[in-house]
């Protein structure tokens, strides 16, 4: 099966406002747009009022991984197996997945925290996975 989106002709940038409007109805205060030392966009940090205070959040778009993926998929035309095409798809497929958070959040089948917490930020800026990453996922892990 080919990676989602791979055909899209949608900028990133414009996917991107796509974003930061869809994060501004879920009451957002600040939305910031991050780019690589080759000005390309490689994530999107917001920050957010929750009944336990102010939290940052960072979803990354990892447009390496996405490029790997168009690059080995016998499905995708060469055409398309580029790195511009994958910040493309990268940025669609964060967008349909943010969407899709939102959407139950909307219907109270959780809360916005519940949904991007792997993604949320401590003080120096790293992220809830990457802490639990980091330490081996011994908070997670069970002795059976």
């Amino acid at each position: 099966m080919a990676i989602l989106n791979y055909t899209t002709s949608i900028a990133a940038e414009k996917t991107a406002s796509e974003i930061q409007t869809m994060l501004a109805k879920a009451k957002a205060q600040a939305v910031l747009c991050e780019y690589d030392d080759d000005a390309v966009m490689c994530a999107m940090s917001f920050r957010i009022m929750t009944p336990h205070g102010m939290i940052f959040f960072r979803l990354p778009a990892n447009t390496d991984g996405v490029f790997r993926s168009l690059s080995k998929s016998p499905k995708v035309p060469k055409r398309l197996k580029t790195r511009e095409q994958a910040a493309k798809v990268a940025w669609r497929i964060l967008k349909d997945w943010i969407e899709a958070q939102l959407a139950i959040v909307d219907a109270e089948m959780a809360q916005i925290t519940e949904v991007f917490l792997p993604y949320a930020q401590n003080e120096s800026g790293q992220t809830v996975y990457q802490s639990l990453e980091s330490g081996g996922f011994k908070q997670l892990t069970h002795d059976c």
